[in-house]
C-alpha cells in the first residue's frame, strides 16, 4: 500500500490567508481520512483558525511555523533570497526534504515558481517548467498550458510543454492517448507567428496525439483534450474567459430582476440556473500545476474562497497518487530523442 499523501500547506498565502486555508484544510480531513496536511505559517494565527473551527492538532493535521511571508506584489527575486523562512519556501522545503509529497499555495505567482524551480530544480530534458490548469468544456474538460510561466517560449519549450500536458493528462484523467492541440490563430498551416509555425513539425513527427492547430473555441468545445500555447496567449484566454463567465452571471442576475415577471420566471428556472452556475464554477477548476519540476507544487487563485483552495489541495492529492513528476520522466526522454532524430 503506498503511504498517505502528505500535503504542505501555505497557510498565510493568498489574499485572505488563514481564514481560507485552514478552513479548506478542514474540509479535507473530513472528506479524506489517508490524507495528512501540514499548516504552515505564523503559529499563532493558525492556531486561532483552528480553535475557532473546532479543530485538533494531530498527526493528520499539523503546524509547522514559519516567521514570513512574502508579500503578493513582491518582486520573485526579492522573496527567493530575502525570505528564507518564508510560509512558501517552509512548505516547498518540506517537500524537498521528504516530509510531504506535495505543496499548495495561494500567494504570489512569480516567487512561488521561482522558489519552487531553484529548490526542486527541473526534470531531465526541460528548459522551463509551465502552468498548468484544467478548464470546463462541452463534454467534460480541458487541460491548458503554459498560463504565465513563459510569456515568449521557443517551439522546442512549446514541444516540451506538449509532453508534459499531455502526460498528466493521462495520468490524472486514465486516458490512453489524450489529443494535443497547439493554440492558434487558425487551423490553417500558414498561419501563425514563427514559435508556433516552428513547433508544428515537432509536434507532428513526435508520437504524441498531436491533432494540428486549433483555436480559442476549440478550448470549450470538446474537441481538445490539452491545448498548448505560451505563456503570454495562455494567460490572457484564461482571464478573458473568468471576464466572460463573470460578465454573463452578471447580465443574468440583472435580467432576472428587472421586473416581477422576470423575478417569476428566474424563480421557475432556479434549478436550471444552479445547475448552469455549478458546471461554470471556476472555483471547482481551482488549482494549476507547476510542471516540468522534480517535485509537486501547486498554485491556488489567490482570491481563492474554502471551496476554491479545497480544490487546489485535491489537485495535489491526486498528483501525488498519480506520480506526475515520475510519469512526466519517464516518457519525457523516450518522446525527446524521437524529436531530435
Amino acid at each position: 500500500m503506498p503511504e498517505s499523501p502528505i500535503i504542505a500547506i501555505d497557510a498565510m498565502g493568498g489574499d485572505i490567508g488563514p481564514e481560507v486555508t485552514v478552513a479548506a484544510a478542514s474540509r479535507i480531513i473530513k472528506q479524506r481520512n489517508d490524507v495528512k496536511l501540514i499548516l504552515v505559517g505564523f503559529e499563532d494565527r493558525i492556531k486561532a483558525e483552528i480553535v475557532k473551527l473546532n479543530l485538533e492538532i494531530s498527526d493528520r493535521l499539523s503546524i509547522q511555523h514559519a516567521s514570513e511571508v512574502v508579500d503578493m506584489d513582491e518582486a520573485p527575486a526579492s522573496a527567493l533570497r530575502k525570505k528564507k523562512d518564508s510560509s512558501m519556501r517552509v512548505a516547498i522545503n518540506l517537500v524537498h526534504e521528504g516530509k510531504a509529497s506535495a505543496a499548495v499555495s495561494a500567494g504570489n505567482t512569480g516567487a512561488l515558481m521561482a522558489t519552487a524551480k531553484f529548490v526542486y530544480k527541473t526534470l531531465p530534458g526541460i528548459d522551463r517548467p509551465a502552468i498548468m490548469t484544467t478548464l470546463p468544456n462541452m463534454k467534460g474538460h480541458t487541460h491548458m498550458l503554459d498560463l504565465g510561466a513563459n510569456v515568449d517560449s521557443s517551439a522546442e519549450s512549446l514541444f516540451q510543454f506538449a509532453v508534459m500536458g499531455s502526460v498528466t493528462a493521462s495520468a490524472v484523467d486514465n486516458v490512453d492517448n489524450p489529443r494535443v492541440g497547439l493554440l492558434n490563430v487558425g487551423a490553417e498551416s500558414m498561419k501563425g507567428n514563427a514559435q508556433v509555425k516552428a513547433a508544428e513539425p515537432l509536434l507532428q513527427n513526435s508520437n504524441l496525439n498531436y491533432i494540428g492547430f486549433v483555436e480559442g473555441d476549440d478550448i470549450y468545445n470538446g474537441s481538445v483534450d490539452v491545448v498548448v500555447c505560451d505563456g503570454f496567449v495562455g494567460n490572457v484566454s484564461l482571464k478573458s474567459a473568468e471576464g466572460v463567465a463573470k460578465m454573463i452571471g452578471h447580465f443574468m442576475k440583472v435580467e432576472f430582476k428587472r421586473n416581477l415577471f422576470t423575478k417569476l420566471i428566474g424563480l421557475i428556472a432556479l434549478p436550471v440556473l444552479k445547475s448552469f452556475k455549478k458546471r461554470v464554477d471556476h472555483r471547482r477548476y481551482n488549482g494549476a500545476s507547476l510542471l516540468g519540476l522534480k517535485q509537486i507544487v501547486i498554485k491556488s487563485h489567490g482570491g481563492a474562497d474554502e471551496y476554491a483552495f479545497s480544490k487546489a489541495i485535491d489537485v495535489a492529492i491526486l498528483e501525488v497518487e498519480k506520480r506526475v513528476p515520475q510519469c512526466i520522466e519517464s516518457h519525457l526522454g523516450v518522446l525527446l530523442e524521437k524529436n531530435r532524430r
